[in-house]
């Protein structure tokens, strides 16, 4: 927590607003992932299908910009109280590989087709996902952390943002008679990942292209590093708490406009994670912060939070476990009313939820639920005091 009077933090306090932006993000992660049926889902609780944003889209970038700020106040008090030695090193390679060998495992589980009655085809298996984009933009976002300052990574962020702007748009495809955007086959990012992973390591939904791809990790990194420059902020001692929210809000908007004003240049994309998405979700991720930051840190208003907190304080753990029972679900097979074998998720569905509403309504019902289960479970953990992480 922070020191309402001098709007410092200690190095043995945590940010509780940040633990509650971190829950309410991957909550709502959680929640989008897991309809009761993708036939009847609500349009706000959708990707938006190409250009254009939706609610959903925020939730990523979110995450990614919380990772950053958490990355400027661990290891920020670290390097204060050792320096940057091999041991921060170790440990950040060591996190990184884990979270992408986690994605990994994510990908391949449960191993066992028992449709086909054979193994996972290994030469079928989806390389680049959340977590292993979560993994990349760790480890580069934390090298950059330790080995410049926060003017230096004001510099890279705008690179970054403009650099990729540039590949996008000047950069022919070879193949296409014009490469834009506008066409999921013919732009460098799309294309970089045909070639480099192969359809068959792509996103199984499109052979076209993987929305956590390769060239769009750069752009990603410089979500996660405006997080970074916001740790900065926040971690300032000749500053209070009052003029820390003030900027971080101010900020926030002037993102949110300058974001804007790009998308008419270059669309929003969050399969592309083009650069005017950069902007405008790091605004939004700034204006939400710098409000659960006044809320909670400086009025104490924290009546509401302890779910969140639940969730934020044990992510990772929610995250890979509730994919693992949603895939479980999916793979356990029951009688369904005509005798046909259907998935025990379905059976759930239809038999508990549907006859309750309408379908899209009934939908909604089960993915709630399904975050409820998550939070009594999740609940146990921070009970017992068990924090998972990696």
């Amino acid at each position: 927590m922070i020191d309402q009077g001098s709007g410092s933090i200690s190095k043995t306090e945590r940010l509780v607003s940040l633990d509650v932006f971190r829950g309410i993000t991957i909550a709502s992660m959680v929640l989008v992932n897991n309809p009761g049926t993708w036939s009847h889902v609500y349009e706000p609780l959708r990707h938006a299908e190409w250009h254009g944003i939706t609610p959903t889209d925020y939730i990523f970038p979110f995450f990614l910009f919380i990772v950053g700020v958490a990355i400027t106040l661990s290891l920020g008090r670290k390097v204060e109280s050792a320096g940057v030695g091999k041991d921060i090193y170790i440990r950040i390679l060591k996190r990184s590989a884990l979270i992408f060998l986690l994605g990994l495992f994510l990908a391949a589980f449960p191993f066992y087709d028992f449709n086909q009655g054979t193994w996972i085809d290994l030469s079928k298996l989806r390389i680049m996902g959340v977590l292993q984009r979560i993994a990349l933009c760790y480890l580069f976002a934390s090298l950059i952390f330790l080995h410049t300052n926060a003017r230096q990574q004001f510099i890279i962020v705008i690179i970054l943002c403009l650099l990729y702007w540039i590949l996008m748009t000047i950069v022919p495809v070879p193949g296409c008679s014009v490469t834009t955007i506008d066409d999921k086959a013919c732009n460098l990012a799309t294309y970089l990942d045909r070639l480099v992973l192969g359809e068959n390591h792509m996103w199984r939904q499109s052979k076209v292209y993987d929305p956590e791809g390769l060239l769009s990790t750069i752009p990603a990194i410089a979500t996660t590093l405006i997080g970074v420059l916001t740790g900065h902020w926040i971690r300032r001692k000749d500053r209070d708490n009052y003029e820390k929210v003030a900027a971080i809000l101010f900020y926030g908007v002037c993102l949110l406009g300058l974001g804007y004003f790009w998308s008419l240049f270059f669309p929003l994309n969050k399969s592309l994670w083009t650069s005017s998405y950069v902007v405008y979700t790091a605004g939004l991720a700034l204006c939400f912060l710098g409000f659960c930051y006044y809320l909670v840190d400086i009025k104490k208003c924290t009546w509401w939070t302890k779910p969140f907190v639940i969730f934020g304080v044990n992510p990772l753990a929610l995250f890979v476990a509730s994919g693992l029972m949603a895939k479980t679900l999916l793979i356990i097979k029951v009688s369904g009313v005509d005798g046909k074998q259907i998935s025990l998720q379905k059976w759930i569905f239809d038999n508990v939820f549907l006859p309750l509403a309408q379908p899209i309504n009934a939908s909604l019902l089960y993915a709630l639920t399904f975050i409820v289960v998550w939070l009594f479970l999740m609940w146990i953990l921070y009970k017992k005091g068990i924090y998972i992480k990696v």
